[in-house]
């Protein structure tokens, strides 16, 4: 069996061997662990899918392996059929055949494991102008559309097993022309002209696999997402007081309050009244998607750069739930224990630059979400109250908005709720 290495979501298109836990000739059991994946944003430890003997492995440690590519090679005894080209005429049973083979010999992705050993940089020199060459999976059958359609079959994301491309795909490229994933692919493969640096006075560092995928992600939703952000501030008065009578309280229930499990259930209850916040946009089916969920996600910035878990159906917790849910999420995302589960389905972000005595910012959105909170640092300012100047607690705001499918007034009206909840915090204890 060609065992191969499968997509495990959220992005993760390519990881480095970290640990191989088996040998050439080993006999293994299924659900063993072959091997140890380090990604972008968690180690997986990969199990066998059958018992049998290691007949060959894949990359070795240090090297980058990609999805669809082989892990290892397990003899089960049964032996493999060879694999012949399929004829073009018998197009719809042979596609048929093969999605099933290739099913059978999937990848299976296991438990996650973390690690802190250290692999080392890569010296080998390689040279950046020749382009990368990829293996397509396709039928001759998906090839022959392909060429009659016009399409370049090599840019075409598969959804079949192991990323195959189907004839489905191929004719929703050729109706949209464009895609996510080419938009994607652009974004990250560009080449951008240097100049050259004195190399007496600089050095040179490789980025890490998270901060690689910071820039591409960060740059997906900058040319995909047309961004408009809108600023505000809120007399958070009421609220301070609110967390102040409350503080003792929370620690008797064993929950560290801060400002942020409130602000948290504060655009909880606004999403329920503004559920296009709450959506995506389907770029290639002119669709808005909208979500019957609130996967609330939270910055955190962690000594290996900024990842954004998700505390799950956030509008179903309490603020004390809440807040033993963002502990937990910064706790594991810190010590690098946070898996993909956490990362997925994340509806809407928040940021809170306040922590580094920031005020407002202009927050990137995180694709494929429509809209991020950023707060910053409540501080103490003058306001007028009943024609009167008083010293009172502000709050900055700004929301950053999709402006394909969000349009100013929406945020405007957004903000107007989400500020009404924050000053009558009782608010967020009712309904």
């Amino acid at each position: 069996m060609d065992f191969k290495f499968a997509d495990i979501g959220e992005g993760i298109h390519e990881g480095v061997i970290l640990e191989w836990k088996v040998k050439l000739g080993d006999n293994i059991e299924e659900g063993d662990t072959i091997v140890i994946i380090e990604t972008d944003k968690v180690n997986a430890e990969i199990p066998s899918p059958l018992t049998g003997v290691i007949k060959k492995l894949g990359p070795p440690v240090g090297e980058v392996i990609h999805v669809g590519e082989t892990l290892a090679v397990i003899e089960d005894g049964e032996g493999e059929p060879e694999q012949t080209d399929e004829p073009v005429e018998a197009e719809t049973q042979k596609e048929e055949q093969n999605e099933a083979t290739e099913e059978k010999g999937a990848g299976v992705v296991g438990s996650i494991e973390v690690s802190n050993d250290l692999i080392a940089a890569s010296t080998e020199e390689t040279d950046e102008t020749e382009p990368t060459k990829k293996r397509v999976l396709a039928t001759p059958v998906a090839r022959k559309i392909a060429k009659d359609l016009g399409v370049d079959i090599k840019t075409i994301k598969g959804t079949g097993v192991n990323g195959r491309v189907m004839k489905a795909d191929i004719y929703k490229a050729a109706e949209t022309k464009t895609t996510v994933a080419d938009v994607s692919s652009t974004v990250v493969t560009t080449q951008v002209d240097m100049p050259t640096f004195d190399t007496s006075r600089t050095r040179r560092e490789k980025v890490s696999k998270l901060r690689e995928t910071i820039a591409k992600n960060m740059s997906l939703s900058k040319t995909i997402i047309p961004h408009t952000t809108v600023m505000d501030e809120v007399n958070v008065e009421s609220l301070v007081q609110f967390r102040n009578n409350n503080k003792e309280m929370a620690k008797e229930e064993g929950v560290h309050l801060t400002y942020m499990p409130l602000i948290v259930k504060a655009l909880a209850k606004t999403l329920k009244d503004f559920p296009i916040f709450n959506s995506s946009y389907d770029h290639n089916s002119l669709e808005i998607v909208y979500k019957n969920y609130m996967n609330i996600g939270i910055a955190v910035d962690t000594p290996n750069g900024l990842i954004v878990p998700n505390i799950k159906d956030a509008d179903q917790l309490s603020v004390f739930e809440i807040a033993r849910k963002m502990s937990d999420l910064k706790e594991r995302a810190t010590t690098q224990k946070i898996t993909l589960e956490d990362l997925r389905d994340g509806t809407i972000s928040v940021t809170n630059y306040g922590v580094f005595d920031s005020t407002f910012g202009a927050p990137v959105i995180k694709h494929p979400e429509v809209a991020i909170i950023g707060v910053g640092r409540i501080s103490k300012k003058p306001v007028v109250i009943n024609d009167e100047i008083v010293v009172q607690h502000v709050l900055p705001l700004s929301l950053s908005i999709d402006h394909r499918v969000i349009d100013g007034g929406d945020a405007g009206r957004f903000l107007k709720s989400f500020k009404r909840y924050l000053q009558n915090p009782m608010l967020l204890l009712l309904g």
